[in-house]
């Protein structure tokens, strides 16, 4: 076990490389915002629907589908987790809007709709879909 870890980097070693996030459809899960949050990381959550979030997580509800790029604009990366295949296009489009990197996690077997590097991360896969060229960073 602790060979593989050392193999696999964590999902917060691989987003507290950026100093400002947004996460995608929050839920209820809300323990890599609290945790980023309490690295001092600025992460913005978004979901359809009013969630309650972390001291230190800013919360605006927001559609990925129709989403208001002002709540992305001064993002370095937008993650999510168990992100649905049908979501991928719209998050890149986002994405690069704002000129951020994707990060993304998928339930089960589901495969990116989107061309992606893969990361191997503790809990599986993680998804990376880069900035255009000349970014911010």
């Amino acid at each position: 076990m602790a060979h593989s870890r050392r193999n696999a980097e964590t999902l917060l070693e691989t987003l507290t490389e950026y100093d400002r996030l947004v996460e995608v459809g929050i839920g209820r899960r809300t323990d890599v915002a609290a945790a980023l949050a309490d690295r001092g990381v600025a992460v913005t959550a978004t979901d359809v629907h009013d969630r309650p979030v972390p001291d230190g997580v800013r919360f605006v509800r927001d559609d990925i589908v129709d989403p208001d790029p002002a709540v992305y604009a001064a993002a370095d990366a937008i993650y999510a987790l168990n992100l649905p295949p049908e979501l991928h296009r719209p998050a890149l489009a986002v994405a690069r809007e704002a000129d951020a990197d994707l990060l993304f996690t998928t339930l089960g077997g589901d495969q990116p709709a989107i061309p992606v590097e893969r990361r191997t991360i503790e809990t599986g896969t993680l998804y990376v879909a880069r900035a255009a060229a000349g970014r911010r960073r």
